[in-house]
């Protein structure tokens, strides 16, 4: 029943159907990536019936993440069934508001709707974690964008598929960012209470060593951050890590500089959005962030269309869930029309993204994947650099 009432479907047949689509036109001066797998195809394929899954928080907890990974699907899907009017993908969406409890019979429902033959989505470790067994067992294939828990891919979940790096590529980037660009030698992790916020902060301390001279936990949902400021104030770090979500890293960031810790802010992936800004005020001037996520400023094309479907630019991930969502349409468009011809499709699939090269090994993990380091800079968060 639940994952009933939070289903809502869509099918996006063409340019007029979806506001702001202008077609190829929209972005005349921005070619589309050479050699990039294209959700649109040849324009031939033929399917009815078939659905690809969002599932995840839409307008929950950190529901701007979410957003980001729903449109990035959204778009691909949009793009897709504007190009082929004999392969109308329905695209069916489940709000799970973020509560990793939820997720599990959320997902049995889409488990159960026997048109939905592939899910991108589950962008969380702690959803993921929860509900990874039952797409398994459901035969289901699932590509997710950012849940970056190292433990995913260690389950022997054969639906499991990764879009973006792990907890182990951010976080012994993360630790070489802060060692060796900014030169930090006394560094305090701080992280939340998700398996995610835990098991990169393990990483990055690993990664640091000796570097790592003080730890912090918080819990989500935390908004009184005093006590910590003052105990990270006496340890005197020049940087501050925090591993967690931009809801509880907003106030946290703005508390450290009210109490006087004067250390870099350099905040994960989770962090990374633009209400961090605009909720830690002129503590977010100068942060920086780590993700294993591409800037997708790089991409013009993208951008523009992103942009005039939603009125807003790409955010965390963006870039991934659209790659995820153009891999099953294109094993749809192949005929890969069941979840078991689907997901042997996934297993096998090679071709370049606009994030990554999608190759992935038998654990689900890619072959190869990067991270890249941002910063507050003008009030919005831009790329730094690629971490190398």
């Amino acid at each position: 029943m639940i994952a009933l009432v939070s289903a809502v479907s869509f099918v996006l047949a063409g340019c007029a159907q979806w506001r702001g689509d202008a077609g190829d036109d929209l972005a005349d001066t921005a070619p589309e990536p050479p050699g990039v797998a294209n959700p649109k195809g040849d324009g031939k394929a033929r399917c009815e019936g078939v659905a690809i899954g969002y599932v995840g928080t839409i307008n929950g907890y950190t529901a701007e993440l979410g957003r980001s990974v729903r449109n990035g699907v959204d778009l691909a899907v949009r793009r897709h069934n504007e190009a082929n009017k004999n392969c109308l993908v329905e695209l069916v969406e489940h709000e799970t508001e973020g509560v990793a409890a939820k997720a599990p019979g959320i997902v049995s429902g889409m488990v159960g709707t026997k048109r939905i033959i592939g899910v991108v989505g589950l962008p969380f470790s702690d959803e993921a974690k929860r509900a990874g067994k039952i797409l398994h067992d459901g035969g289901l294939v699932l590509i997710t964008p950012s849940a970056t828990s190292n433990a995913l891919a260690d389950n022997g979940w054969e639906t499991f598929f990764r879009a973006t790096g792990n907890d182990s590529v951010q976080g012994k980037a993360a630790a070489k960012f802060l060692t060796t660009e900014l030169a930090k030698k006394k560094v305090c992790v701080v992280n939340d209470d998700s398996s995610y916020g835990s098991g990169l902060a393990k990483v990055v301390k690993d990664s640091l060593g000796d570097k790592a001279t003080c730890e912090e936990r918080v819990k989500r949902g935390q908004d009184d951050f005093d006590g910590v400021a003052e105990q990270i104030k006496e340890q005197r770090p020049d940087a501050v890590y925090y591993a967690g979500y931009y809801p509880e890293a907003a106030p946290f960031a703005k508390q450290l500089r009210a109490a006087g810790v004067e250390a870099q802010f350099v905040g994960s992936d989770g962090a990374k959005d633009g209400e961090f800004v605009k909720g830690a005020g002129d503590a977010a001037a100068g942060a920086y962030f780590t993700c294993s996520c591409v800037p997708s400023d790089q991409f013009e094309r993208f951008v523009a269309l992103y942009e005039r479907a939603f009125g807003a630019p790409p955010g965390t991930y963006s870039v991934e869930a659209y790659d995820a969502a153009t891999v099953l349409l294109a094993g749809i468009d192949a005929g890969h029309q069941d979840r078991k011809s689907l997901l042997r499709y996934v297993g096998r699939y090679e071709g370049k993204g606009l994030s990554n090269q999608l190759d992935w090994d038998d654990k689900g993990e890619l072959a190869k994947s990067t991270a890249w380091a941002y910063k507050v800079a003008g009030g919005k968060i831009v790329s730094h650099a690629e971490i190398r």
